[in-house]
């Protein structure tokens, strides 16, 4: 069912929690892909019942960012929630989320700020206020939906540690479960921000799998100085690519590594045709 009313929702909850039933979220902005899918996949198979937020959150994004001409497709959404036994699609308004006529900022609106060691680097960098917004908004989602468990990918590998260190800090009482990261048969990590890429386009974003898998085969050779690594990357990149960040960090905490070893990621950041694009792997898979 599609609900926009946080006071629906929550009655449907509570009617299901009387029962003793497990509830999985998975927080989205729509626009929705295979990821989502597995996602929701998983969701089924660990819950009794699965619940999808679709919501396009406004403070999670800066003003010179993509809000206005995000993707929007609610319809098809509901549609392939529906065929994958999701119970609840819920879609709200920006009103229904922050009260009608709120003043979305800060200097109104209470947020839910993660520690600034987590938020100054990699995406955090350069989107100020992002991490804010993102756990803002998922710590209301939790408080509406009161789930069991919280459904991410790992293509957002910054955002799940910080969600998670948000949950572990506020006594949160739910399991945050990472799924791992759908590609496309090209090897191109899926996303919602595809979308904007010509065919051309999309052969050029194959650009960051291919630095991290090559990073990846470096580091099983036994390659593990941190410096030596990232500078594979530079034979990738032409004057279509714009690298904004290649980090090696610590998977749990994402300090930066010195030395690469089993606990590191590799994340990656770069734009092209203007697009910006993330990925990740874990370094050893």
């Amino acid at each position: 069912m599609l609900l926009n009313n946080i006071k629906e929702v929550r009655e449907q909850i509570k009617e299901w929690k009387s029962s003793g039933l497990k509830i999985g979220l998975v927080p989205t902005m729509g626009a929705l892909h295979a990821g989502h899918l597995s996602l929701m996949k998983k969701a089924r198979e660990t819950c009794d019942r699965v619940v999808v937020s679709v919501f396009v959150n406004p403070i999670q994004f800066g003003p010179s960012e993509d809000f206005d001409k995000y993707p929007r497709t609610l319809e098809a959404d509901t549609k392939l929630c529906e065929r994958e036994g999701v119970d609840i699609v819920f879609a709200p308004s920006a009103d229904e989320m922050y009260g009608k006529g709120q003043r979305l900022s800060n200097d109104t609106l209470t947020y839910v700020c993660p520690p600034f060691f987590y938020v100054n680097k990699l995406c955090g960098k350069t989107r100020t206020g992002h991490f804010d917004g993102v756990c803002t908004v998922v710590l209301k989602l939790f408080n509406i939906i009161q789930p069991d468990f919280a459904f991410f990918g790992q293509k957002d590998a910054q955002q799940v540690v910080i969600v998670r260190k948000m949950v572990n800090d506020l006594n949160v009482p739910l399991q945050i479960v990472q799924c791992p990261i759908v590609r496309e048969e090209s090897g191109l990590a899926l996303s919602s921000r595809n979308k904007y890429l010509s065919e051309e386009g999309k052969k050029e974003a194959l650009v960051l799998s291919r630095i991290l898998n090559n990073i990846n085969l470096c580091f099983k050779k036994g390659i593990t100085d941190v410096s030596a690594l990232k500078e594979t990357a530079y034979s990738f990149l032409t004057e279509k690519h714009d690298m904004e960040y290649l980090e090696l960090v610590d998977k749990n905490t994402l300090e930066e590594k010195q030395q690469a070893d089993a606990d590191t990621i590799v994340l990656i950041a770069c734009r092209v045709e203007g697009v910006r694009l993330i990925d990740n792997i874990y370094l050893g898979e």
